[in-house]
């Protein structure tokens, strides 16, 4: 994610950007993942958070444990 971050600040004017993803036990609907962009213009910064959630999801890889009533299972991979 630190990557993502750095070529995000390269490719647009910004004077920030942030990329959380939240670890631990997350209830149905929480949100997991948190991107904040601080830039001079709207333009810039919709395009630099959709480039480090799209690239996020493509590319870090996520390991996630998923809980039912019978068991759970863990879903490893890039975009899980």
């Amino acid at each position: 994610m630190v990557k993502i971050r750095k070529q995000a600040l390269e490719r647009w004017p910004l004077q920030g950007l942030a990329i959380v993803h939240r670890t631990g036990r997350l209830e149905i609907g929480e949100s997991s993942v948190f991107i904040a962009v601080a830039s001079a213009h709207r333009a810039d910064a919709f395009e630099a958070c959709r480039f480090a959630i799209d690239t996020l999801k493509t590319s870090v890889p996520i390991w996630k444990q998923e809980h039912y009533e019978d068991g759970e299972v863990w879903i490893e991979g890039y975009g899980a």
